[in-house]
């Protein structure tokens, strides 16, 4: 597929247009940054001793590792099962069986519309009602993880299957493989390797969402961080800047993870695609140098 033609370059006035239009979308967040930093200054945010706590070396170990680990051991743990939950059912919804799409339909589309705050409160108090047995906060947060997350994979990676070209499936077949066959060997590798922009994005979701832990009890950064630090040393502002800036460090690097894996399998994206299509042929026995 080629995706040369999906953006069109724009002429001189749309250039013009957009400059216009990044400059004054850069002049209202400077506005924005400005107004909180005045209005923080007014209520004595920025005063030292609100911030002196977080270099302490026993608030990161009692507060912020903690949680941080309980944060990462949720999210490690449900990125793999929702990832399974969701290469299972949706290979499930492309079978060719009715009696077996639809239920995995069924499956799919409830737990991708229940909220996951629900699911969480319903595996921690409900799991005595129904079978005896009390689960732990981080039970219950994978549960409720694997689940509604595993659903959003599922249709990713359906979708990435469904966009493959047709004359895929149909060479397997013609080389005798079999349908099992043809989608573990053949159409899912292509489709993750195609979604995994849009999965690696929904992981990152998966990182964010251990947070409503916090509804059950489970020590994860923002509870043990948060609450913590605050409580014991009334400055929830900066406490909340320092966790923010944690989890846009570690999406950040997920993000940048997800590029080098593209580039390293041959994706890239469209970016990458035109390139590779615009760069010339190397001559026959013209040995090829790195750039």
């Amino acid at each position: 597929m080629s995706y040369a033609n999906l953006y069109e370059a724009p002429g001189p006035r749309g250039i013009r247009r957009n400059r216009l239009l990044t400059a004054f979308v850069a002049l209202g967040l400077l506005a924005v940054g400005w107004f909180v930093v005045v209005r923080f200054e007014e209520k004595d945010q920025w005063a030292a001793e609100k911030w002196t706590p977080l270099l302490r070396g026993d608030v990161w170990t009692t507060f912020i590792l903690p949680g941080l680990a309980g944060t990462l051991a949720a999210a490690v743990v449900g990125v793999v099962l929702a990832g399974l939950f969701g290469l299972v059912f949706a290979t499930a919804r492309l079978s060719e069986h009715r009696w077996v799409r639809i239920p995995a339909a069924v499956v799919v589309e409830f737990f991708r519309s229940v909220p996951l705050l629900l699911l969480i409160f319903f595996a921690f108090f409900g799991a005595f009602v129904l079978v005896g047995v009390n689960i732990s906060a981080f039970a219950a947060v994978v549960f409720g993880l694997t689940l509604y997350n595993g659903s959003v994979i599922a249709e990713i990676v359906r979708a990435g299957v469904l966009s493959l070209p047709k004359g895929q499936r149909e060479a397997a077949y013609a080389m005798g493989l079999r349908k099992g066959q043809v989608m573990r060997l053949v159409l899912l590798p292509q489709a993750l390797k195609a979604m995994l922009p849009a999965l690696v994005s929904q992981f990152v979701v998966l990182l964010k969402d251990s947070a409503l832990g916090l509804i059950v009890g489970y020590d994860e950064l923002v509870d043990r961080g948060l609450n913590g630090i605050a409580a014991n040393f009334s400055n929830v502002i900066p406490a909340a800047i320092l966790i923010a800036a944690i989890f846009i460090v570690i999406n950040t690097a997920l993000d940048r993870l997800a590029h080098r894996l593209g580039a390293a399998s041959g994706g890239g994206g469209p970016a990458a695609t035109a390139r590779r299509r615009a760069r010339p042929a190397r001559p026959a026995g013209v040995p090829a140098t790195t750039p």
